[in-house]
């Protein structure tokens, strides 16, 4: 049976006003006005506490069977430079197929490295910040979760992951994936801080294909050729196995697929890269 489709909102453009009073009242913090931040689907702001409070609408269709909770469910994990998890609310919008979250976290002060998900300036991250995503990612790795990820709100699987990269060429690899191992699911620029290191946002994570996470950030760093090498290099060892080929090919297949942009910054390095990672995956 078929979910039924939420209608389209976009938060920047509707009042929150509501939203943000009903949060405040269960959650019992006050909210800084002056602080909220408001995207396509999601809103956040500071507290009285010092904490931060991340809202987020969500329709049934991107609700799966494990539920909605990743914030939560990642105050489970060690040795992570992430915010805490202090609490959570959830609720239903009874006229339409939606549900909204609010999760209340530690308050971090360091910025995004990237205004987007993509970065096209060097952000020039010092060596302790590598070190920090190197030993983030190794830790989480080495964790277990019965959770699936869902990179873009959508379930990540073996079928995915073939279609995906069909899609975007013609010529055909070996698209089956050997490894499976805990990932963010939406390692982007705009998820980590820096010069500071910190992991936020983690709604999405749970088990993925080995280099998901590396190849998000490095996909996303393609614009700044010295950048995506540098990603390619401190994690080597996911990117150039089988899977972390294979994601480095997923994400440029979403680059340069049916929906590609002419202005991507992306879209030629992407064009690039998947031609030696076909002949890479053949060949191994």
């Amino acid at each position: 049976m078929s979910l039924p489709m939420p209608p389209t909102v976009d938060l920047r453009r509707e009042s929150v006003d509501e939203v943000l009073d009903r949060v405040e009242w269960s959650l019992q913090v006050r909210l800084d006005r002056e602080t909220v931040v408001c995207k396509r689907r999601s809103v956040g702001a500071r507290t009285d506490r010092d904490t931060w409070v991340r809202i987020e609408r969500r329709g049934f269709d991107r609700i799966g069977a494990q539920g909605w909770n990743g914030q939560e469910a990642a105050a489970t994990l060690s040795g992570i430079v992430m915010p805490r998890w202090h609490a959570g609310f959830v609720w239903r919008e009874w006229q339409d197929a939606v549900m909204w979250r609010a999760d209340e976290m530690d308050l971090v002060t360091a910025s995004p490295v990237g205004r987007g998900a993509h970065v096209i300036e060097d952000p020039n991250l010092p060596d302790r910040w590598w070190t920090a995503l190197n030993s983030s990612l190794d830790a989480l790795a080495a964790q277990s979760t019965p959770r699936a990820a869902t990179p873009d709100t959508e379930t990540i699987s073996q079928e995915l992951v073939t279609a995906t990269i069909q899609k975007a060429s013609s010529e055909r690899v070996d698209t089956q994936v050997d490894e499976w191992t805990p990932a963010h699911a939406d390692l982007t620029w705009a998820n980590v801080t820096g010069p500071e290191f910190c992991i936020i946002d983690w709604e999405d994570w749970g088990m993925a294909p080995r280099g998901l996470d590396a190849a998000t950030l490095w996909g996303n760093a393609l614009a700044v050729p010295a950048l995506a090498e540098r990603v390619w290099s401190e994690r080597r060892p996911d990117l150039e196995s089988k899977s972390g080929r294979l994601m480095a090919l997923f994400f440029c297949a979403k680059v340069t697929g049916p929906h590609a942009h002419a202005e991507d910054p992306r879209l030629e390095p992407a064009r690039k890269a998947t031609a030696r990672l076909m002949a890479e995956i053949r060949s191994s």
